[in-house]
């Protein structure tokens, strides 16, 4: 067993690709309160810190906006039926989960997407490999803040120099920073390989194969 045995994952832009349908219940909200809707390039731009700060992005004039709860309310119920209408794993996920899990990794799903959303799509595309989830809930403080990470530890039963932090923003390199452990970053998501650099990524994948590769040489470190 190597000596990095647990793969902390971020979920959306890093495992799942969530654009489509994220982009379509915001929409969906923006639409029912007669808000200017936006493209999917648009909303890339706004994830990564949770649907509260999505929909602060998204509607004009953020919370100040008379119907903010309930705009953010009906992006929740709409977006929890449809999560799963366009959104897929990114090519070699599923084969990669499948290797790791044979090979004795454990695994867990940390997100600022809310809790219910979070369990669903692991449970619906991820489990057996990934049965540890968690996601936006008002008992711990969401990334970058470390607490989501060190709650998955908890749960696996596994300390920090056991493990690696993989994602696909700078909130992500941040929280894998704020939990005192190393963060392999993706381009294949929602930020691109130059944002990435430029805040502070040490080792970047572009591909599944990519990601294989430095996950090998950090576990043999």
């Amino acid at each position: 067993m190597p000596s990095t045995d647990t793969i902390i994952f971020d979920l959306d832009g890093t495992l799942l690709d969530t654009l489509a349908d994220l982009a379509g219940s915001v929409n969906y909200a923006m639409e029912k309160y007669y808000l200017p809707v936006h493209s999917k390039d648009s909303v890339r731009q706004m994830v990564g810190n949770g649907v509260t700060v999505l929909m602060e992005r998204a509607i004009p004039g953020g919370r100040s906006f008379a119907e903010f709860d309930n705009c953010l309310n009906d992006f929740k119920e709409h977006y929890e039926i449809h999560k799963k209408d366009l959104t897929k794993p990114f090519p070699g996920i599923m084969e990669f989960l499948k290797d790791a899990y044979e090979s004795g990794y454990k695994m867990a799903v940390v997100s600022n997407k809310f809790d219910l959303a979070v369990k669903g799509l692991c449970q619906d595309f991820f489990s057996p490999y990934i049965t540890t989830a968690i996601g936006e809930s008002a008992e711990v403080a969401p990334k970058p803040a470390p607490d989501t990470v060190f709650k998955a530890m908890e749960e696996l039963q596994v300390c920090p120099s056991q493990c690696v932090y993989v994602g696909d923003s700078d909130v992500d390199i941040m929280t894998a920073k704020n939990a005192g452990i190393p963060c392999i970053s993706v381009s294949w998501g929602f930020r691109s390989r130059q944002f990435l650099q430029e805040h502070g990524a040490d080792a970047i994948a572009d591909t599944v194969n990519d990601f294989r590769s430095l996950l090998a040489k950090g576990s043999a470190d």
